[in-house]
């Protein structure tokens, strides 16, 4: 059963690690798919390729969401390429991780600005299309982190924590237009990235997860189709914990 038939998706941070998970599993589900990505043009145009195959309507935008300017000329591209928008996921995100007595203010505002900054500037160039239709799913990535903290990450937990507040908010200004916002907080997930990381220490953090393992970028996808599918039509302003009970 697909459950997202017909719906045009935005992604940002697409092209790889756990937003190219989001991808493949969405045009699985049926949904057209419109992601972004920063620097790769080449391997993002073979994703949209790869999804085309799926037989929905698959593009990928160079667009960085952390300006203002560029969101909104995303928001109208994709508006004027796929007609309506029903799903955005707000998934672009970075790490600069340092010790506060370490960490440059620079590190901080850099931070801030693309993990926080871009889900204004996302939601607020989205929420026209939006409102005009009377529907639509916001999904935003948070962490664990945004939780419960992190000793070398004060700068990403405080932008993860912060995307928490501000998709609650959103949840109870666009509810009455039918728009739902709700957040996902990943635990360990296992992309390209940690691939380069310590095999001893990757299996230390493993088994302290009571599901013994780390999770996949089809985990995230998989509560992505939930809260972006007509399934979710009555929940809104949630925090949804995919990371194999780190957190409970």
């Amino acid at each position: 059963m697909k459950l997202l038939e017909g719906k045009n998706a935005i992604i940002t941070g697409g092209s790889r690690g756990i937003g190219k998970g989001i991808a493949k599993v969405f045009a699985q589900h049926g949904a057209n798919v419109a992601f972004t990505y920063n620097s790769s043009a080449e391997s993002a145009n073979a994703l949209a390729d790869e999804l085309g195959e799926l037989g929905v309507k698959a593009k990928a935008y160079q667009s960085n969401a952390a300006s203002f300017k560029e969101a909104e000329q995303l928001i109208k591209d994709v508006a004027e390429d796929f007609g309506a928008i029903d799903i955005l996921v707000n998934n672009a995100g970075i790490t600069k991780d340092n010790l506060l007595m370490r960490m440059s203010e620079e590190d901080f505002d850099k931070v801030i600005e693309v993990n926080l900054k871009s889900i204004f500037n996302m939601t607020k160039a989205v929420q026209r299309t939006m409102l005009k239709q009377r529907k639509g799913s916001i999904i935003n990535m948070s962490s664990v982190v945004g939780v419960t903290g992190n000793a070398g990450q004060a700068n990403y937990a405080a932008s993860k924590a912060g995307i928490i507040g501000f998709s609650k908010s959103m949840a109870q200004e666009l509810g009455s237009r039918n728009i739902r916002t709700n957040v996902i907080a990943p635990g360990f997930i296992e992309t390209e990235m940690t691939q380069k990381l310590d095999d001893k220490v990757v299996d230390g953090w493993r088994q302290a997860i009571p599901l013994k393992r780390g999770g996949s970028p089809e985990d995230i996808a998989n509560a992505c189709v939930f809260l972006g599918s007509d399934l979710s039509a009555y929940v809104t302003g949630q925090v949804l914990h995919v990371d194999g009970g780190m957190h409970t």
